[in-house]
């Protein structure tokens, strides 16, 4: 046999060898393989329990004008148990949210939290005055990571509601006697408040019609609160006047005073000084009130107001809204409004865990 034959020969019994081996160590490890994923699906895999998220801890710093509250009355009265409130100030680090009331903030801020912000808390402003009602404070522009107002476009949003839509059947409403046209309640006359533009319409109107006055502001006619009820109800109008005008800021004087039913509760006619008629649409039917800004000037408004004092038909369509909505009742305490807005922020807190941060908050609120 020649010597390129066996060279042949030899190689093939190698290449044949290394095929055979192979093709040994696969139908072994293969089937072990085999073996042990049979063995793995068959055994009972461990149960992966899902970490116990606890609620998150929102901090009130300041007391709305001393007022504290039963932090379990926001399950009570709003349903709200997704977040744990407190006054705590030791739990500060452990708190996702910090509610900070405008009004007790310091000039120098020294009031304020004084130890670093934890990355995952959040500041909150919380504040229910006009821009002409609130105190400018250095410093604040960059501190605060959410909004907390009465305006539509804050972070959160807290108002007085005013009427609520009626989507079962139509409130049974009888309009009240009237023995009086146009009445107001007013104690504020305070310039700085802004109070100055409500007083000149007053003044320039009272001399084209009679304007019932009740309070401190320009009488001693003061009403205890058990008569404010029956005192608004016996008017045809009352002036819901507010004391600066400012998007959004339509307060309780459209239904209010806080603490007793207003206007459109009791089945009067509020007649509004504040932003124009399409903010006012926003939150009550346009129907429901009279817009000083219809009225080339106060002498037009009076003589308005007089026609409709004498045809009844005309006045009882300032109620029809009723078809469709039903007028807030008030609360009968203070407390209840800054509880709720507090609730809703720390129902906010648990519900949103995303980064916010204001660019600046003087030119967001002030313009």
């Amino acid at each position: 046999m020649s010597r390129s034959c066996c060279k042949a020969i030899y190689f093939n019994v190698v290449a044949f060898g290394v095929v055979l081996t192979t093709l040994s160590l696969y139908v072994y490890y293969g089937s072990t393989v085999a073996s042990c994923k049979t063995t793995i699906s068959d055994v009972e895999k461990p149960v992966m329990e899902k970490p116990i998220v606890e609620k998150p801890i929102v901090l009130v710093w300041f007391t709305p004008f001393g007022i504290t509250f039963d932090f379990n009355d926001c399950g009570k009265y709003f349903n709200i148990t997704s977040c744990t409130l407190t006054y705590d100030k030791s739990l500060y680090n452990q708190s996702s949210a910090v509610i900070i009331f405008h009004k007790d903030i310091h000039g120098n801020l020294m009031n304020l939290p004084k130890e670093p912000r934890p990355p995952f808390q959040k500041w909150i402003w919380y504040h229910v005055e006009s821009p002409t009602n609130t105190g400018k404070v250095p410093g604040l522009e960059n501190l605060f990571n959410l909004t907390l107002n009465y305006r539509r476009d804050a972070d959160i949003t807290v108002r007085t509601e005013l009427m609520t839509k009626n989507y079962i059947s139509r409130e049974d409403f009888v309009l009240p006697p009237k023995t009086k046209l146009l009445c107001w309640i007013v104690s504020n006359t305070v310039q700085a408040t802004g109070t100055a533009i409500r007083e000149r319409y007053y003044h320039e109107l009272s001399q084209h019609i009679k304007v019932d006055i009740f309070g401190s502001g320009f009488t001693a006619n003061r009403l205890p609160y058990e008569a404010y009820f029956s005192s608004i109800a016996s008017c045809k109008f009352y002036l819901s006047f507010e004391n600066s005008i400012h998007r959004d800021y339509i307060t309780e004087k459209v239904n209010g005073p806080l603490k007793l039913n207003g206007p459109l509760a009791v089945g009067t006619v509020p007649v509004v000084l504040g932003p124009p008629r399409k903010n006012y649409e926003d939150f009550v039917p346009g129907d429901s009130l009279v817009h000083v800004n219809d009225f080339p000037d106060a002498k037009s408004l009076a003589e308005f107001l007089k026609r409709l004092d004498a045809d009844d038909n005309a006045y009882r369509r300032y109620f029809q809204w009723r078809e469709h909505f039903s007028a807030h009742r008030h609360p009968v305490t203070d407390n209840h409004k800054y509880l709720k807005a507090i609730c809703t922020a720390c129902d906010y807190s648990g519900r949103n865990r995303d980064y916010r941060v204001i660019p600046n908050l003087h030119k967001w609120y002030f313009g």
